[in-house]
């Protein structure tokens, strides 16, 4: 038997007429009635009667019907089951990083994983953390990496986001220098001469942590730039434009450089942590394996 007789025969029981049941199957008239008689012939009875008004049921027919559709339903879950266990070893980690993180921390980080495990087909989404939440709530990504404070809010719940502790890193209050090596300028500022300040924009998981220590910003400034960009801040700041704290990560090599200097007193610094969420409402085998070594290497 052929699986299209069935695909052809549930088509007829619903469509009534052959030429509705054939346009739906996209095929020729002759050629659908063809398939049916013989899928007529291998029941060994009638399962329509034609008529004026169509093709109706025969009692054979109808008694055929839900053993066509249980058949269907079957074989497609099947092929989705199949499918599920063939792509186990091709499984694609899909995995959100805020822009800061995804071209610093996330490429040593993953080349490291590698070394030990087999991850299959890596999906990299670099977005500010704004937008990296929405797709990690809406179930489209498997992990979420990005900076972290306690102290400062973000939309998952810890029942159904569980996290883990990948590093350590530092923002640290940043700006050009002036020729002899020392800070263009100082925090805490002063009303008469207030600082060029370098914000994040609500949209940057930075910014809502440095939002949370509100002592650690200028008292006195003047914002120069808004910008969800960790990079284009340090740009700024690199060329003069006023003061950003900036993730350690990111901006070492350039005070390394003495390109970007302090612009005040570790007291101005706000440890944060780099961490890694895992959504339970997106899963496959890849991710699963990741987590529990991850977790186990932890322990």
């Amino acid at each position: 038997m052929d699986l299209d007789w069935l695909k052809d025969f549930l088509a007829l029981a619903e469509q009534k007429t052959f030429s509705r049941a054939a346009e739906a199957r996209s095929v020729t008239q002759p050629a659908f009635s063809r398939r049916i008689r013989a899928l007529e012939d291998w029941v060994g009875t009638p399962l329509f009667a034609r008529g004026p008004q169509g093709a109706v049921l025969t009692p054979a027919g109808l008694a055929f019907q839900p053993a066509a559709q249980d058949m269907m339903r079957s074989l497609e879950r099947a092929r989705r089951d199949a499918r599920e266990v063939g792509a186990r070893d091709t499984a694609t980690l899909s995995i959100a990083a805020t822009h800061a993180l995804s071209f610093t921390f996330f490429p040593n980080w993953i080349r490291g994983l590698m070394h030990h495990q087999t991850l299959g087909t890596l999906n990299l989404i670099s977005d500010s953390m704004e937008a990296c939440e929405a797709i990690m709530l809406a179930g489209e990504v498997h992990f979420l990496l990005c900076h972290h404070h306690p102290d400062a809010r973000t939309r998952f719940e810890a029942e159904r986001f569980p996290s883990l502790s990948l590093g350590d890193d530092l923002l640290v209050p940043l700006c050009a220098p002036t020729l002899d090596g020392g800070p263009t300028w100082s925090l805490p500022g002063t009303p008469e001469a207030p600082l060029p300040y370098l914000r994040y924009s609500q949209a940057s998981g930075l910014g809502r942590i440095i939002a949370a220590f509100p002592d650690r910003e200028p008292a006195h400034s003047a914002t120069a730039l808004t910008s969800h960009l960790a990079a284009a801040l340090m740009t700024m700041a690199r060329n003069g434009h006023g003061i950003a704290w900036l993730p350690q990560t990111l901006a070492a090599e350039d005070q390394a450089r003495g390109r970007l200097v302090r612009a005040g007193p570790d007291r101005f610094d706000i440890p944060i942590d780099i961490r890694l969420f895992r959504s339970l409402d997106c899963r496959n085998d890849a991710a699963d394996r990741l987590w529990d070594d991850l977790t186990e290497a932890r322990a």
